[in-house]
């Protein structure tokens, strides 16, 4: 549970009355991101809807039930904090964009190349680029949700395109165990098959922005013992 010091004014306006909690701004936008992965116990500074938090007025039950068909305060404060308007301060909404920044430039930097080089572009150039076109990240919304808005604004200041890189890979069967991790988390197994002679052979999909890191790994990984074919090439 955030501090009440720590806590900022989330509102929302319905059926002509006013509603407010106060609530942790992080895990608030976290909420709105990923709605099951946060406790709303640890998001609310104090278990109560108010009519006017400055003063401490509560919400009457009559007017929770009226607007939200319940007077249950987690399901009233979830409903605020997705629908409503959280007050930040300055500070706040700074550091908050700038987090969110970063995650889109590194959503940029992992999924996206450069079309005339076929390299991906460093996160510097993208962030510099952001820049010049003035992007304005939302800290309520997700990165991934905003990444083709930013993409369009960036089309017309450097040659970017966003790319997902085919890859065939065939490697003895006694080193599946150490590797099936490692390419699940870079990208997406469309298909896969053991051969007669004990061999796993796979056909991944994975950001052709990692494409010189995955190979790297795999080659760590088995000591160059593996077959790769880049099938857009």
């Amino acid at each position: 549970m955030v501090s009440m010091d720590d806590a900022v004014i989330a509102r929302l306006d319905r059926m002509g009355d006013r509603f407010e909690i106060l609530v942790d701004p992080v895990l608030a936008q976290r909420i709105r991101e990923e709605p099951e992965s946060v406790n709303l116990a640890d998001v609310l500074a104090v278990e109560m809807v108010f009519k006017d938090s400055n003063k401490g007025d509560r919400a009457p039950d009559e007017s929770l039930q009226k607007a939200f068909k319940t007077t249950d305060v987690f399901e009233v404060a979830k409903a605020i904090i997705e629908k409503g308007e959280i007050q930040l301060t300055v500070e706040q909404r700074r550091k908050m964009q700038e987090e969110k920044r970063k995650q889109v430039v590194a959503i940029l930097t992992r999924n996206c190349i450069n079309p005339v080089t076929k390299n991906p572009h460093p996160p510097q150039r993208i962030e510099m680029a952001m820049e010049e076109a003035k992007v304005n990240v939302d800290p309520f919304k997700s990165a991934e949700g905003q990444v083709q808005d930013v993409l369009k604004l960036l089309r017309p200041l450097i040659p970017i395109r966003m790319e997902m890189t085919p890859i065939a890979l065939k490697v003895d069967g006694g080193l599946y165990g150490k590797l099936i991790g490692e390419i699940r988390g870079y990208g997406k197994i469309l298909k896969e098959e053991w051969n007669s002679s004990g061999q796993w052979i796979c056909l991944v999909e994975i950001p052709a922005g990692l494409q010189a890191e995955f190979f790297d790994m795999l080659n760590n990984r088995t000591h160059g013992q593996i077959d790769i074919k880049l099938l857009n090439q």
